[in-house]
């Protein structure tokens, strides 16, 4: 069933999270409307902050990517994981299993082969690179490290990805099987973190309950917004699937067929 817009009494929320990944592409395949809608919310006066899971690419290349779309965006607008790993990992000694991509994004922690003081995962790619990063070799490297003390930390945990060929397996099966050996727990420094939407929103310097958080990920976008205090929208594209909503235990604010639908939906909802 439809989700109706909520009601405020006071004026649409004048910051948004957007997530990339399912919200603005699917396998670098642009969401219908997309860059319309961007422009639209710019013009409107809602100050956006691109918030993406993805671990695949750095920011600048992802920027790029964003912005072959036609959707206006600087660099220092979109907000990833690595960047949020390489600030709350700073100054250690860490071994990575993350795609060779993202390393320059991984600025100021020295990456090891062993004598770790933290063990890094990365997400998955439609690669084959994915096979050598995450081979059983490098696993068991990991395990060791974590057996000899390093704690355990990733991009995300994330189960599962949309992708043009349909939803392939994401390294949050590796992350929690690497719990289950080193009888340990990852801490997630992507979304649904309370720490990753704390950095969004000092970057713009807005109140959870002033900003939005549009998603097309019920665990990772709308519950993890929900708990911080965002109000949230999610959108019919991506990892959508309607079984999922229907069973979720926290429920969106709004629901939209795609983003390109988002400047309406915030209106009626003034």
């Amino acid at each position: 069933m439809p989700v109706r817009p909520l009601r405020l009494d006071s004026p649409a929320m004048s910051a948004i999270l957007l997530d990339v990944d399912g919200v603005l592409h699917v396998s670098g395949h642009p969401i219908l409307g997309g860059a319309k809608a961007i422009a639209r919310l710019r013009e409107a006066g809602h100050t956006l902050r691109f918030v993406t899971n993805n671990t695949t690419h750095s920011r600048k290349a992802l920027a790029e990517e964003i912005r072959s779309f036609g959707v206006e965006l600087d660099d220092e607008e979109l907000q990833t994981t690595p960047l949020a790993a390489a600030h709350a990992l700073k100054g250690m000694r860490v071994l990575a299993l993350t795609m060779p991509a993202i390393i320059e994004d991984l600025d100021g922690l020295e990456l090891v082969g062993e004598g770790a003081d933290a063990v890094l995962l990365g997400g998955a790619d439609e690669s084959y690179e994915t096979n050598r990063v995450f081979s059983y070799y490098n696993l068991a490297r990991a395990f060791a490290e974590l057996q000899e003390g390093a704690d355990l930390y990733c991009l995300h945990k994330n189960r599962w990805w949309q992708t043009s060929r349909g939803a392939l397996l994401d390294a949050g099966a590796l992350v929690a099987g690497l719990e289950y050996a080193a009888d340990t727990e990852a801490t997630v420094l992507g979304k649904p973190s309370a720490a990753y939407f704390a950095a969004a929103l000092d970057a713009l310097e807005y109140d959870p309950e002033q900003t939005w958080m549009v998603g097309d990920d019920v665990e990772a976008d709308v519950a993890g917004a929900s708990a911080f205090g965002l109000r949230t929208v999610l959108v019919r594209t991506g990892k959508f699937r309607e079984e999922v909503l229907e069973e979720a235990t926290v429920r969106p604010d709004g629901v939209i067929d795609s983003i390109a639908g988002l400047p309406d939906w915030l209106e009626s909802a003034r």
